[in-house]
This record gives structure tokens, sequence and C-alpha cells, in this order.
């Protein structure tokens, strides 16, 4: 294989772009961006280790005197960690591996669902565009997203085996669970649903696999739908503590995303492909419309409107995190890769890829490295087993942020400043089971605080108060 022929190989770049992403795998979840997000995913894995291995009962370190178990995206991601933590001992990089290996799967098998219907250009050129995206940095964080997406994405390609009459029995059971494990990861990839009705209405499949890839499908989803809206509400009104977006009502949200719109935008323009992606993304819309590419822009409708559900609902959430936008990636992709087949001159389609994986990795360069400020979390829990235990409850002056409860290696609350000065509201904590106080002084709070406690430990980073 010449060198020409490797290049048009996309298994190569799936190869190439993996190894560049182990790069630093082993960090800590402390890298600036999501590293809040990826600890509450590495409590509940610690926790299955340490506690319970109930899958149905997940964990967290920030609910107080209580048990911790509350509701969450189904944890499969955690329990993979879990599971890997059995054998080699728990460590906390072990999801960034995970999900690095499943989502380089998932763009894998999107690739081949895209060749399938649309050929190879079409398919190199999406799948280009999708490796370049938010992937990039997002596929090898502690998170459930780019994971949930590909089970789906996999999910989808064998489901069309089915439909395309190909070992019928194991890909539609293949089928089933890849779908129904990327669903239950997380919610809103279940938008891409709004393509079925566009697979029941085409007349070249046969009525009976209609029916049977349908009944399949319902099921999924009532394992879905009990999961998030019998289950969910379950844990959180038996165990008393709230943890889990649901998403607020269609109204506000809708109203939340218009009143912050360039906020909300941005997302699309920026944070999916970037720029120069997004201009791509652009340009397909109109050449979709005047080649009559009928199937492609139903395609697109469907998504998009189906999408818009989840933007809506999502609200203020969808502006204030970059990671919703990553369930709609693929089709931005789909699209920005059938820009690029419209061009004849390939050498302006090597500079366009060029430009859209050259801004990806220069934008996400950060994601490879921990903030220097907040290395200090590393030694948290060494310092904290000089006079406590693992069972004493801490409270934390870090606001919202779990991160520095994660790295203690305790449970307890997470506090602001004028929470922790409020001595009333100490007392009540201490009646609870408090016994310690963490004051961070740098990252991860407000700043530093005196209180007027016996001081165990101290340096520049934090103080130990003890009650």
């Amino acid at each position: 294989m010449n060198l020409k022929e490797l290049i048009k190989d996309y298994r190569v770049w799936v190869i190439l772009f993996f190894v560049v992403r182990l790069y630093h795998i082993s960090n800590p979840p402390l890298e600036v961006a999501h590293n809040w997000r990826q600890t509450t995913v590495t409590m509940a894995a610690r926790n299955f280790l340490e506690t319970d291995p109930n899958i149905l009962l997940p964990r967290i370190d920030i609910a107080g005197e209580k048990t911790g178990i509350t509701a969450m995206e189904f944890p499969l991601l955690n329990y993979c960690i879990y599971l890997i933590s059995l054998v080699f001992g728990y460590a906390h990089w072990y999801g960034r591996l995970i999900n690095l290996i499943v989502s380089s799967f998932g763009l894998y098998y999107f690739y081949k669902l895209v060749r399938k219907y649309g050929g190879e250009s079409l398919a190199f050129n999406s799948a280009l565009i999708l490796l370049f995206s938010i992937w990039f940095s997002y596929s090898r964080k502690i998170m459930p997203d780019t994971f949930s997406v590909s089970l789906v994405i996999i999910g989808l390609y064998y489901g069309s085996n089915f439909l395309d009459r190909k070992n019928s029995i194991k890909n539609l059971l293949i089928y089933f669970l890849f779908v129904s494990g990327g669903l239950l990861s997380k919610l809103p990839s279940v938008y891409v649903f709004a393509l079925f009705p566009l697979v029941l209405l085409e007349k070249e499949i046969e009525g009976a696999r209609k029916i049977k890839i349908a009944t399949v499908t319902l099921v999924a989803a009532i394992v879905v739908g009990m999961y998030y809206f019998m289950w969910v509400p379950h844990l959180t009104a038996k165990y008393q503590f709230t943890h889990f977006f649901m998403g607020t009502g269609l109204y506000q949200g809708a109203q939340e995303i218009f009143d912050n719109l360039n906020e909300a935008l941005e997302k699309f323009y920026e944070d999916a492909i970037g720029f120069s992606g997004f201009i791509v993304f652009l340009t397909a819309l109109p050449i979709l419309y005047f080649k009559k590419e009928k199937k492609l822009f139903l395609i697109f409708l469907a998504t998009f409107f189906g999408f818009l559900f989840i933007v809506f609902k999502s609200g203020f959430a969808f502006y204030h995190h970059s990671y919703y936008i990553i369930p709609f990636v693929p089709v931005m992709a789909l699209l920005s890769g059938y820009a690029l087949t419209k061009i004849k001159n390939q050498k302006w389609v090597f500079v366009i890829l060029a430009c859209v994986a050259l801004e990806s990795i220069l934008k996400k360069n950060a994601d490879f490295y921990i903030k220097e400020n907040n290395l200090a979390m590393l030694s948290l829990e060494k310092d904290l087993d000089k006079f406590s235990s693992r069972n004493d409850l801490i409270a934390i002056n870090s606001g919202n942020l779990p991160t520095p409860m994660y790295f203690s290696h305790r449970k307890g609350w997470i506090e602001t400043n004028q929470v922790l000065l409020d001595t009333n509201r100490v007392a009540d904590l201490k009646v609870k089971g408090l016994k310690y106080i963490v004051i961070l002084k740098k990252t991860f709070s407000e700043g530093d605080i005196q209180l007027s406690y016996q001081i165990l430990f101290e340096n520049s980073d934090y103080r130990i108060y003890q009650l």
C-alpha cells in the first residue's frame, strides 16, 4: 500500500488520532474544561468498587450525611471503569481510555454507515470532519457524551444491516443492545430517532422488516423511558438528593435560548466543528436545496428539528456547556462532507480539511494538560489522611464544584464561603457529622477565608480545620 492509498484509508486516520489522543491519557481529571463533570463520573465508578456494585444505585460523594445514592444518567461508562478496576485496581484515567476506544469505533462506524448509502467520497470527508470536531477533545474526557453517540451510531449501522437483509437476528440484537446502551448513557442522543419516520416511509424496505425494527426500537424506548421517567424520580425521592438535570419546560427553555441566542449559536458555529467547518456546513444547505438532494435534505430537517427539541428542553444548560452540542455534530459533519464532495479540485478539499483539523487541535490543545493551579488537589487526600479517616465527613468551600471532594477521597458537603462563615449553618452540619472543613485558597473556590476553628494543616493552596 503506497502513501496515497494510506491517506485515503479512513482506518489509518482513526488509528493515528487515537494514538495522538493517548498523549497524557493517564492525567487525572484536572484539566481546565469540565473537570467537575468528569469527577462526578469517577465518583460513581469508585463507589461501585468501594461501597456497592449495584449499577442501579450509583453514589456520589457530595450528599453530606446521606447515602450519596442519587439519580444520574445510566452509569454504563462508570460501570466499565469499575469492571476494569476489579482487575487492575482503581485509577482515575480508565474512563478516558474507555471513552477514547468506544468513540474511535463510533467514528469508524459513522464512516461505514455513510459509505453504505452515500459512497466513499462523502463518507471519507464527513468522517474526517467528525474526527476533527469537538469529538477530538471530548472523546478522551471521562464523560458519556461521545461514548453515548458512538454506541447509537454503531447500533444504527447494524440496524441498517438488518434492513438490508443481512444476518437478520444477529444484526437486530446488536442494534437493540447498542442503541439501548447509547440512549441510556445519555438521553439527548434520542433525537436521532427523528429519522425513524423516514425509514418507515422508505418503499424499498419490506413491511415485515419495518415492523420488526419498529418493535425492537419500541422495546428499547420503553427500557430507556422506564429508567429516566420512573427510576430516576424514584431515586431522587427515596434518597433525598437531587443531582441529575432532567431539563426544563419547553417554553421556559425556549425563552432562555432566545434571550441568550448568540451564546446558544456559538455552540454551533464555534464549538461543534469550528468556524471553518461551520462555513462549510452552511454552504451545504443551499447546495442541497438547489441540487434537489431530497433524502439528505430530509435527514437534515428531521434531525435539526429533533435536536431543536433537545435544545429547548435544555435551555440554560445548552449554552453554558459545550458538550450539549455533541449529539448533533455527526449531522453537521455529514452535511459538511457533502459540501466538500462538490469541490472538483481535491487540493482545495485537502486545504479545507487541514484548516478544520488545525483549528480544532489548536483550540483544544489545553485539554491535554492539567491546569497548574489544580495540581494541589492531588495532595489533598494524602494530607487529610494524616489525621482523619476516609469515613469522616468534610466540607469544602468549592461552591457547586465536586472536583476537590473527589480528590479528597471523602464524602461531605461542597459549600460557598458565605455558608461556611455562617456559624449556625456550620453548627447544623456538625450535628449531621461534619468533622473537618477544607478552605481552598486559590482554585475551585471564591478565595481564602478565615474561620475560628482549630487549624490542623495549612499550605499555600488550602487550610484544614477541625471542628
